[in-house]
């Protein structure tokens, strides 16, 4: 099991053209921490905005009457991903971990892949 930070180290050196990183409760929209970003990826402005969009998809699944459970939720920009993977399991219902990547260095699969592998390992 390993913390936080170790987690979004992690995900930072074993993905794939990662440029930011953050673990966000989405009861509060406050990011529990994070690593990368920059002047051009806030990642405090990020955590608070995807809070918004998380809200509204668990949201619109609870009218549809759907019994599924969300595994991540990607947002696809011109020059990057934005991967959303809300965590199951004990201690970590609602938070999410944040991932921005660069389209042209990333692997979309892999990145999936490793994300769900890291959740895994996570205690909060």
């Amino acid at each position: 099991m390993t913390n936080t930070e170790t987690t979004l180290k992690e995900a930072m050196t074993v993905i794939e053209g990662s440029l930011g990183a953050a673990l966000v409760d989405y009861n509060s929209g406050m990011a529990l921490g994070t690593l990368g970003g920059g002047k051009d990826l806030d990642l405090a402005v990020a955590a608070a905005g995807n809070t918004d969009v998380v809200r509204a998809k668990v949201r619109t699944m609870e009218m549809l009457g759907l019994k599924d459970e969300i595994e991540d939720i990607l947002i696809t920009l011109g020059g990057q991903y934005h991967l959303i993977r809300l965590l199951k399991g004990r201690g970590n219902s609602g938070l999410f971990l944040y991932m921005a990547l660069d389209k042209k260095r990333a692997n979309l699969a892999m990145a999936r892949h490793q994300l769900k592998k890291i959740e895994n390992e996570l205690e909060v």
